[in-house]
């Protein structure tokens, strides 16, 4: 055999010899054709991986439908909704400014709404005594055109100038309730000694005033002597707070007003309870006051007929009863949603007092169950926000004084709306910020005033109050974007 013929013969067989040995080192997963030159780089094949096709969308189990992107859309838990609601009203709930808006929102609604009431319900008692239709309603207009000046005022006034207009306006209070007593000056309303004529169709009720006053000037006292530490002993936690508060009691009972005594006792009651007073001194006091009360009303044929008209059904012999009864007439007739604003019956003569201590019947009468449960919604958020204001400060100025304004609205809006009920004797006080009468509004808008100046002290609320400025707003939450050309990303 010649030479080159053999050596030709020698590289075939070493050429199948690799194919060989690259086709036994090839796993099956990858049989088939190998890319040009496999044969002669030993390993490649081990290496390599299949093309990668069209890869079929798995099936979800539980047959739900596959989301776009190639998963299942997980089911929502059951009650996730309804949990997660929860939580952003208690995150809402919880803000800083929660107290402020309830305070300044609850206050100007219920003012509101008490103007309207007042038009209507005292529209025919103007008429019968020879007045225009608006004659109440204009002057309870213009008391609350002042008042909200004076909420106003009081809400931009620092605690310190609250602080120091405390012993002023107590010692004025205190005049003025002596001039009541005082003939010629005095004059008297519906049987009460209780206010100063000012000429025209104006006249004053000081006792008002004493209430704002007693809050004041026993927040103040209070305070000072807890920052010497000198409540632990009793004998500087009652003196002489409770001396001073009697007085006021006993001035206010010499024109026989026994309405406005029993809200000016429920203050007394509500700074020793904040004060931290004892129990055994606590009930001590309150035995005292209500043998007191029990002898004024044991005392007073007119008190024992009001206290025998609780749950009254029948007007009673001489009608004694009237106003009581046809004040669960106009609830009861009222339904659901009420006969109409306007169209009320009772106050064709039938009710006494339509406009200031009934008028919550009237409410219900033509606003129905609806208008009188907002009413007591509303006097709920307000209380709630000045227990939040006085739960939730330092100072403890701010804290008596928030805890006495909201005792005093709650519990004068109490015995109010109770005696309209006819689950309490009838008291002879308006509902605060609702009725008629300008000597109660005035002061109770500018305690609330007060409380809208405590909420915003507060150091979560005032950064917050900082954040809403336009031009802060714009420093700090605005954010500064670069311009960029149109081709870049």
């Amino acid at each position: 055999m010649p030479a080159d013929e053999s050596a030709a013969a020698r590289g075939a067989d070493r050429s199948r010899a690799a194919s060989a040995i690259s086709g036994a080192l090839t796993p099956p997963l990858f049989a088939g054709p190998l890319p040009a030159g496999a044969g002669a780089v030993p390993g490649l094949a081990l290496r390599s991986r299949p093309a990668a096709g069209p890869r079929r969308p798995s099936t979800p189990r539980g047959g739900g439908a596959p989301r776009a992107g190639g998963g299942q859309r997980p089911r929502p838990r059951r009650g996730a909704g309804v949990r997660r609601t929860y939580e952003r009203a208690r995150r809402a709930w919880d803000r800083p400014l929660t107290a402020y808006y309830l305070i300044l929102g609850s206050s100007l609604l219920i003012t509101v709404l008490g103007l309207v009431m007042v038009y209507s319900a005292s529209m025919i008692k103007a008429l019968e005594l020879a007045r225009p239709s608006t004659y109440f309603f204009r002057k309870q207009f213009i008391a609350a055109v002042i008042g909200a000046a004076l909420m106003l005022l009081a809400s931009r006034m620092p605690v310190k100038l609250h602080r120091a207009l405390a012993y002023p306006l107590l010692m004025g209070t205190v005049f003025l309730m002596v001039l009541v007593q005082v003939p010629g000056i005095g004059m008297s309303v519906n049987g009460n000694q209780n206010w100063i004529y000012l000429g025209g169709p104006f006249q004053l009720q000081p006792s008002e005033f004493g209430k704002l006053a007693l809050i004041l000037w026993g927040a103040d006292l209070l305070a000072r002597k807890q920052d010497k530490r000198l409540l632990t002993q009793w004998k500087h936690m009652l003196v002489p707070l409770v001396p001073v508060a009697f007085m006021l009691l006993g001035l206010i009972m010499l024109g026989g007003d026994m309405g406005t005594a029993i809200i000016l006792t429920a203050i007394l009651f509500g700074l020793l309870w904040l004060a931290g007073a004892p129990t055994r001194l606590f009930a001590g006091v309150l035995a005292f006051a209500g043998l007191i009360g029990f002898v004024l009303i044991k005392t007073s044929p007119n008190r024992m007929s009001r206290l025998a008209c609780i749950g009254a059904s029948e007007p009673g012999p001489g009608d004694s009863c009237w106003q009581a009864v046809h004040g669960i007439y106009a609830l009861a007739s009222g339904g659901w949603f009420g006969s109409g604003l306007g169209a009320s019956v009772e106050k064709w003569g039938q009710l006494p007092e339509p406009h200031t201590d009934f008028i919550f019947a009237i409410t219900g009468e033509e606003l129905g169950l609806a208008g009188t449960l907002s009413v007591l919604a509303l006097f709920a958020a307000l209380g709630y926000a000045g227990i939040r204001v006085a739960g939730r400060t330092e100072d403890p100025f701010v804290r008596y004084a928030a805890g006495g304004v909201t005792t005093w609205i709650t519990a004068q809006a109490v015995i109010n709306i109770g005696a309209v009920l006819g689950l309490l004797p009838i008291a002879g006080v308006p509902l605060p910020l609702f009725s008629y009468g300008g000597s109660a509004l005035l002061p109770t808008m500018f305690a609330v005033g007060l409380m809208i100046a405590f909420a915003r002290e507060d150091p979560a609320a005032r950064a917050a109050l900082a954040m809403r400025r336009p031009g802060v707003r714009w420093k700090t939450m605005r954010r500064r974007v670069t311009k960029r050309p149109s081709g870049e990303r």
